[in-house]
């Protein structure tokens, strides 16, 4: 009977250890265990990294001010007309859309030279009006709308407000880039909470934000 104690015994044992050493069929038919959820791409992609700093280029209905150190009479501020030119005093027409504020100076500051001793022109712009995006569908303020540096598509729709019929998953962006128009999708529900980083995307020039 001892004999027969301690086969049994170790037949018990033996069986306990090869169910411990074998999760696989632990896991019978799930019931018991939870499955590890599968990592989800979407909810680890972080936001995208600012474009390169560019400089700026001038364009129409841009405002400039454009100061000339000493000579109040020629500093002054005015809008680059639709045919790209700035009108001053001395020098008349001079062409503005296409330069670079950097590159105007120099210009202005070549023309003066003829007319004040040792120039020192400066140019700033104060109204960005060329860079413009738009924004259309169920906003509160549609249309279009100065694109400031580095701005965000989350950023450009805490401007423009949501009606309350706005399906702000199906929200998307369109852009032409080398002629072909892409559509990038924008689910704000998701980037607010963090889980949906590169789709808020820097926008360009000629951007057009849709909420469906």
């Amino acid at each position: 009977m001892r004999r027969l104690a301690l086969t049994m015994l170790l037949l018990v044992l033996t069986a306990i250890g090869g169910w411990a050493q074998d999760p696989e069929q632990n896991a019978g038919d799930g019931n018991t265990h939870t499955a590890v959820p599968a990592p989800n791409d979407e909810k680890m992609s972080a936001p995208l990294p600012p474009p390169s700093p560019v400089p700026y280029v001038i364009g129409v209905d841009d405002v400039l001010h454009i100061a000339v150190w000493k000579e109040p009479d020629l500093t002054t501020t005015l809008p680059v007309r639709s045919d790209g030119m700035i009108s001053l005093p001395l020098l008349n027409d001079v062409p503005a859309a296409g330069t670079t504020p950097m590159q105007l100076a120099a210009t202005l500051t070549e023309k003066l030279k003829k007319y004040v001793a040792a120039p020192n022109v400066t140019v700033v712009v104060t109204q960005t009006n060329s860079q413009r995006i738009y924004v259309i569908g169920e906003v509160l303020r549609t249309g279009p709308m100065s694109l400031l540096h580095n701005m965000t598509v989350l950023q450009a729709l805490a401007t423009a407000g949501f009606t309350q019929f706005a399906n702000t998953k199906g929200i998307y962006v369109l852009r032409t880039d080398n002629g072909q128009e892409k559509k990038m999708p924008f689910n704000y529900k998701r980037v607010v909470k963090g889980e949906a980083g590169s789709q808020n995307i820097y926008l360009q020039p000629g951007d057009t934000i849709v909420v469906p």
